[in-house]
């Protein structure tokens, strides 16, 4: 089975919003083992739809829509669709009855327009939406299906994992099955890894391996097809291991595994806590770390202490430090760490001080950064960075490299963490 999806909303060709739709069903609808050939973008204009429609029964097995289903006059998706395959547009009463009760539960008063969204394909097969008003249809013709989907992503995700899937696969049975997996790595570039493997990539067939740069990290999909879902895996785990034996030190997680969840999930396995001082930062370390589920166990506190004065005031770094070394610089670094985990009584202080730039800073070029890791066991260390690109990227950059070093740190001297 083939497919592509069709995004319909001005608002995407004036970029008001990113076609995230797009991405995300592409990939559910690989996992399930359907090639997506095709992405295209429509205004809300009902004649330009009608000839991507034409042009995509031509190309497509399996043709998806997202957005248009709403109440207001350019929401003209499913009256296109209609029109395009010759059959009427009638009331589901589910959805009718949902978005009634909705005005009567809410007191507000219901406009008629509001009735638009229950309408569906006559002789489809109707998605409810639990998430929403606008119901999603799947209507199959002779050569092709075609599935119309709401364009809020919290809408459209719930109503193609829980409902669109299922119903695809029971309809496809032959469909080969896809088996994935996602090595994460940081500390090695991306051509540089590609070097490493560059023979593997330009062997590879089954399963295949997708090198990707986002952030300052590498990822490698390795991906299998198989009728038998377990040679699939096995197919992928073989190339794991592979790939293990070449780069594995770069290695630091697989799938949706991050670096602050890796640290996070070590935070808690060792019971230990760590604490921040930020100034080239600005508290983003803190912030990534807070936003893990279970932060509240291992995150003591952090202090923000953007200026030389603050670093004396409040954080108490030595004034004399400062002026001898400068605020970038290994000695304040390290200080900042020190004193933030002994104001926090943190097992890890971690530490961040840099030249954002634009332009140098006191005779320190733009994107230096150190950052210093204090320990309960008395071991301080420190790290210098040099960083290109924007403020916030060296400063997404710089955190990241703050995660890494703790990973490492743990993994590789768990003794001295231990309390």
């Amino acid at each position: 089975m083939n497919a592509e999806i069709i995004a319909v909303g001005s608002e995407l060709l004036l970029g008001q919003i990113a076609n995230t739709n797009a991405q995300y069903i592409s990939a559910r609808l690989a996992e399930s083992g359907i090639n997506v050939y095709r992405h295209s973008v429509i205004g809300d204009n009902d004649k330009r739809l009608q000839k991507e429609l034409e042009a995509a029964e031509n190309r497509s097995d399996l043709i998806i829509l997202t957005g248009g289903l709403g109440p207001t006059k350019d929401d003209l998706t499913k009256e296109t669709a209609a029109r395009h395959l010759g059959c009427s547009l009638c009331y589901d009463e589910k959805s009718l009855n949902a978005i009634e009760q909705y005005y009567v539960q809410t007191g507000i008063s219901m406009t008629e327009n509001n009735k638009k969204q229950a309408l569906v394909l006559e002789g489809s097969h109707v998605l409810f939406n639990f998430h929403g008003m606008a119901p999603g249809m799947i209507k199959q013709t002779a050569t092709s299906t075609y599935i119309l989907l709401p364009g809020p992503p919290r809408e459209m995700k719930p109503m193609l994992t829980e409902q669109v899937l299922p119903y695809l696969n029971d309809q496809n049975e032959e469909n080969s099955l896809i088996y994935s997996k996602v090595m994460r790595f940081f500390g090695i570039g991306e051509a540089d890894l590609e070097t490493r493997i560059e023979d593997l990539l330009d062997g590879q067939t089954n399963p295949t391996i997708a090198p990707l740069a986002e952030d300052g990290e590498v990822t490698l999909r390795i991906t299998a097809n198989s009728h038998d879902i377990k040679i699939a895996e096995t197919l992928v785990h073989d190339m794991v291991k592979i790939l293990e034996d070449r780069v594995g030190e770069y290695c630091y997680g697989f799938d949706q595994d991050n670096l602050q969840q890796k640290a996070s999930r070590l935070f808690t396995e060792k019971g230990l806590t760590i604490s921040s001082a930020e100034s080239l930062t600005g508290g983003l370390f803190s912030a990534e770390a807070a936003a893990i589920p279970g932060a509240s166990s291992y995150l003591s506190g952090s202090m923000t202490v953007y200026n030389s004065e603050a670093k004396v005031n409040v954080l108490g770094v030595p004034r004399e430090m400062i002026r001898e070394f400068g605020p970038v610089s290994q000695e304040c670094a390290e200080s900042m760490a020190e004193q933030v985990r002994h104001k926090f009584g943190s097992d890890i202080g971690i530490s961040f001080t840099g030249v954002a730039g634009p332009g140098d800073f006191e005779g320190i070029p733009e994107g230096t950064v150190w950052f210093g890791v204090s320990l309960k066991n008395g071991l301080v260390s420190s790290f210098k960075l040099t960083l290109k690109g924007d403020r916030n990227f060296k400063r997404i950059r710089a955190v990241k490299h703050g995660f890494y070093a703790i990973i490492q740190l743990i993994e590789k001297n768990t003794g001295p963490f231990v309390k």
